[in-house]
Parts: C-alpha cells; structure tokens; sequence
C-alpha cells in the first residue's frame, strides 16, 4: 500500500473550502502576514455562486459593507463585476436600506480567483479533506483522500454545501454538494472527534435560455442610476496595472457602471394546479427529505400550499453575466421532478417556450450547531479548529463571507498571540450574526434580517466605515489607504455638523428643517447641497432627521454596556450554583458564554439567573480548599 506524504511547509492558518467563507478567510489570515493556505476540492469553481448571482439585499448589504470596511474581498469584487446595482427600501426609514447588486456570475469568480492567485503569503492547493489531524486537544492538521498531510498551527472548515451532501431531483437522488460536483466526508472526522452533527435542507431554481423568453411580456425592472456601490473604495478597481481581468469599464479612473435589466412575471392558476397535482412526486412532501429548510425562503411548492389562497406569485428573471443568456429564475426554487418543472414553468407568461439548461434542486447536508463555537470562530472542543459558513448552520453567501472574515482574522490573531477580535450587537450586524449562532443556536438555516438588531438605527449600510475601520486600522486589518478614506469621510462629516449648526434655512434652523420635511436634501437649494459630497449629505441628513431616535439608541448602549461586556470568569461552576434553575445550569455550561450580556441572551435563562450570576462575580473565586493535613509518621 502506498506510504502517505506530508508537505513540506508548516502553514500558520490552512482554510478547507474555497467558497465566499474560505475566500475571506484565506485572505484576512495572508493580510496579517501568516503563511497561509487554501485547500480546495476543485480549483476551477472559487466563490462560485451556487445559487442567485446576487450580492446584498435586505441587512445582507449591510454585511458586504462591514466586511468591506474591514479589510474583506467581496464588496470590492461584487462592485467589478456587478451588473445592475439597487438600493432596496429606499424610499423607507435609513435602517432598513441596504444595496443588492446583480453580479456576472463567471466574471466574479474569475476575477476571486486572481485575486486570490496573487494575494502574498498565501498557496493554493486542490485535494478533498478525509480527516482532521488532532493531538491532545489542538488541531495539528489534516490528510486528504489521496493520502497527503498538511500541516497548520489554525485551521478554518468552510466546506458549505458538500459536507455529506444530497441532492434530489423530484424521487431521484445523486450525492454532491452542488450539482456537477463531488461531496466531503469531512464531517465524519469531525463526528469521530466529539462535534454534534445535524442535517439541513436548502434549494435552488431551475435556469432558462434566455433566447427562448419573450421579454416584451415582462416588467422591465432597471437599476439605480447612480449606481449604489458596496466598497468605499470602489474608485480604485482597476487601477491597479497589475489587474488581469480589466475591462474596459473597469480601467476607467471614472468607474462607471453599464447595467442590464431585470424582469418580473408571475405564475398563474394553471401553474399551482400542475404543483399541486406533482406534490407527492416531491421529495420535501414525499418525506425523502429530512432536513429542516429555510423557512424564509420557500420553495415554490411550499408557497402554493402555504398560501393556497392566492392566485399569483411574482417571478423574476435575472441575468447571470454579460456573456451568457443563461437567466436565475428568483422564485421558483423547487426540488420537483424535471418533466413537472418543464411543465409549469411552461404555463407562466412569457416562459411558454422557455428551453430549461438546468433543473432546479435540492441538496441536504451536514452541518455543525453553532453553539460548539466560541464567539471567534473557534471550536470549544479542538484548540486552533474554526467553523465559518453553512457549517454553521447558515445560509447566504454574505452570511459566510462574514464568518470566513472574522475566523480568519481570529486564526491568524491566535498565531500571532495577539489579542481575539470579536465584533459586538452595538456595533455591527456582524456582531449580531456571530452573537446569535454562538448564544441561541439554529433551528433552520439562519439568514439576516434588519429586525434581529436591536440598534438598526445606528447599524445602517452608508455609515459601516466609521463604526469598523478605526478599530481595523488601529488592530492593522486594513492598509493606509482604507485607513485615509476613512478618515476623510469621518473628518468631512464633522465639519458638516459644525456647518448645519449656524444655518438658518427658510426662517428655520437646519437641524429642525430636516426633521419637518419629508425629502430634506432634495429640497435644499444646489449652492447649499454644492458644499459637501452627496454621501456626506446623506448621513447628516440622517443624523440630524433622526438625531432623537440615535440619541435615545446611543444611551440604551451605554446603559447596557456595564452588563453586556463584562467577562464571566472561568472559575464559574454553573452546575454548583446554588440557586440556578437545572434548565440554566444546562445551557450555561454547554454554551459557557463569556459575558453576562451573552449569558442573558441563552434561551432558558433569566433576568433572576444573571442577577445571581453578577452577585457570584462581584464575590469573587470561592476560597481554595485548605490542603489535607499530612499524618505524622510513625
């Protein structure tokens, strides 16, 4: 039998997975100098979008926001290759605003790769994970199917969809974690070590020749003009000489943005009828499948039983790259059985003739509840191992590249002996995510939504910059030039609130005028709005329009802040404490949070168990036990 090889370099941080988590993970860890690697099953599918071609929507924009102002790759990326940029909720209240962007699906990932190829200090390799390498209790590494050992101080699993994965095709079934792809038996090493793992569900809409629809049935639907970007250094794509995938638009010093429409349509009754006669060919009705799916992001056969009352669903048809006719049919996710998914899409208007490239499906896979992790991404089982993405429980690509940021830098940090970054709810929904998956675990793929943060006023997507980057440049996440845009923006935002204070406009002071009028910068003459970028206009409009709301928000924070930050102490016993419901003792010792705000926020304990606990703490350690006193020899 053939002797195993292991590679020569000791990596300080390796990443399995090369999807939106592992990306960011490899290329935070590389940013802060370790010796980093990606491994991969296959090198020709990084950051592939295995769903919707999309960036951002509803608080996920807000993500890709936070992530670009700490330093991460896909805000940066989704602005090159965007094809149709949008502000959802625009016209709503600033907390629930938040940019999505249409992406050219090849060109995204294409121009990952290279980005990826060229980051310093960090390899790429090809090869499918069989075991996690563990002494004692820390990771040491891992062996591949083929044999072959790498060795790494951090390692970081991303593995998404593939780690056991299923897919189902109406009673047809075929393993991958994505179809045209292998699967991971990671996740029999990691059951092997003592880690509880679970099965979810999720799905994905069949796509469409673009050629065989007629369009002049549908709603056009355009984009923004101007378009709202993501990074807050969009202007410097492709000035960098260096960049391979250069076109035209994005050499240009302007930047500017050549959009493609969408386009909407809407099932009709003839379609439900096909559904519902098909249901017992499903494999979600049939009880072929077992794992939970996500309830806010139902298949279409779902939406025909839920909501059997209504007629219509609306569809939209999305390009997926300028170089394609390929078209992401957003609303009809569905898992049926080919021959039916022909059919009632053939009853839609517009889709009469519709040529199907591929069907739609549904894949069930493994996944790791959160609540094994520390709020950094580490496991509390094996020191050095993290879990970031759909390993988690999660779902969206947003919601794994935060992960994959934050376990990056946190693999590296450890590697480095520098202090944990953990984000915080006041601060980002970064902080919110992380917070909700380590504290409260999942019951089905968790996806983000404005209404899980309780400070979304303060937590909006055009101010990301001034609540993460000075702490990021101060921690060296970012590099001086985020640092100086960050800076000018922040200075530039000042000086408009010393201005506004000594305006008077209409008999009115600025501050009160804003908050009277319902399109406050839209209404002011242009020698005023001239006196600062739109941007900045924007925010002050937001401070000042809702100055009471974001006061009453920043002193909830403070008031909070005692409690929510203050460490528990390692010495805490929750199974001895005396007073502490049994169903408290459980979760607190399972979870073991690190502070009272964390420990609060666990289901089955209460006001009374953390008052308790901020007794125990202000006690502090109970005495040690006097030493037994020796017998007197003979």
């Amino acid at each position: 039998m053939p002797s195993d090889f292991t590679y020569p370099t000791h990596y300080d941080v390796l990443v399995v997975g090369a999807g939106h988590a592992g990306v960011e993970a490899a290329l935070a860890a590389a940013r802060l100098g370790c010796r980093t690697a990606l491994l991969t099953q296959n090198l020709d599918t990084i950051a592939q979008m295995s769903c919707n071609p999309a960036i951002g929507g509803l608080a996920k924009g807000n993500i890709v926001r936070e992530i670009d102002a700490l330093g991460g790759a896909m805000g940066l990326n989704a602005d090159a290759t965007g094809i149709q940029f949008r502000l959802l909720n625009g016209t709503k209240g600033p907390s629930v605003r938040s940019p999505r962007a249409q992406a050219d699906k090849k060109a995204y990932q294409f121009r990952m790769k290279w980005i990826l190829e060229n980051a310093p200090n960090l390899e790429l390799h090809q090869g499918n994970v069989a075991e996690v390498l563990v002494e004692g209790d820390r990771v040491t590494g891992l062996r591949t199917n083929l044999g072959l050992h790498f060795r790494c101080r951090s390692l970081i699993i991303s593995a998404g969809t593939f780690m056991r994965g299923l897919l189902h095709v109406g009673l047809r079934q075929a393993a991958g974690g994505r179809m045209g792809d292998g699967l991971s038996t990671v996740s029999d090493s990691l059951r092997a070590l003592g880690f509880a793992v679970e099965r979810f569900k999720t799905g994905t809409p069949c796509r469409l020749n673009g050629r065989s629809i007629d369009f002049s049935r549908c709603e056009r639907q355009e984009g923004d003009s101007p378009p709202p970007l993501f990074s807050f250094m969009a202007e410097t794509i492709g000035r960098d000489a260096g960049e391979l995938f250069t076109l035209n638009r994005w050499a240009d010093p302007a930047f500017h943005v050549e959009q493609m429409p969408c386009w909407i349509t809407h099932t009709v009754p003839r379609t439900h009828q096909i559904i519902r006669e098909n249901l017992h060919l499903s494999p979600m009705y049939s009880g072929a499948i077992e794992g939970v799916g996500p309830r806010y992001c139902p298949s279409i056969e779902d939406k025909v039983v839920r909501f059997a009352e209504k007629e219509s669903h609306q569809l939209f048809l999305e390009p997926e790259g300028r170089h394609s006719n390929e078209y992401y049919i957003n609303g009809v996710s569905t898992s049926l059985p080919y021959e039916v998914q022909h059919a009632f899409i053939r009853s839609i208007p517009a889709l009469e003739n519709a040529e199907i490239i591929r069907p739609g499906y549904a894949v069930e896979y493994d996944f790791c509840p959160p609540t094994q992790l520390y709020a950094t991404m580490e496991t509390k089982r094996v020191e050095g191992l993290y879990f970031a993405g759909q390993i988690n429980g999660t779902s969206g690509y947003e919601e794994a590249a935060g992960q994959g940021l934050i376990a990056g830098l946190n693999a590296a940090l450890k590697v480095l002996g520098q202090p944990a970054y953990v984000p915080s709810r006041e601060n980002s929904y970064l902080g919110v995510m992380v917070d909700d998956l380590v504290t409260k675990g999942v019951s089905e793929p968790y996806r983000m939504f404005t209404s899980r943060a309780e400070y979304r006023l303060l937590l909006r997507q055009d101010n990301c910059d001034l609540r993460l980057s000075p702490e990021a440049a101060a921690r060296g996440f970012i590099g001086a030039d985020r640092r100086a845009r960050m800076e000018e923006r922040a200075a530039q935002l000042a000086e408009a609130h010393r201005w506004s204070a000594g305006v008077i406009y209409q008999g009115i002071p600025l501050e009160k005028w804003f908050r009277r009028t319902e399109s406050a910068w839209s209404a002011l003459p242009e020698e005023l709005r001239a006196k600062f970028p739109g941007p900045i206009w924007d925010l002050l409009e937001v401070d000042l329009k809702y100055s009471g709301y974001l006061l009453r928000q920043q002193e909830m924070v403070k008031r909070t802040a005692k409690h929510e930050h203050r460490p528990l102490p390692l010495w805490l016993d929750y199974q001895v404490v005396r007073g502490l419901k049994k169903e408290a003792q459980q979760k607190l010792s399972a979870i073991r949070p690190l502070t009272l705000g964390q420990a609060g926020r666990i289901q089955g304990v209460t006001a009374a168990d953390v008052a308790l606990l901020m007794v125990l703490i202000e006690k502090g350690p109970p005495p040690a036990p006097a030493p037994a006193a020796e017998e007197e020899l003979a």
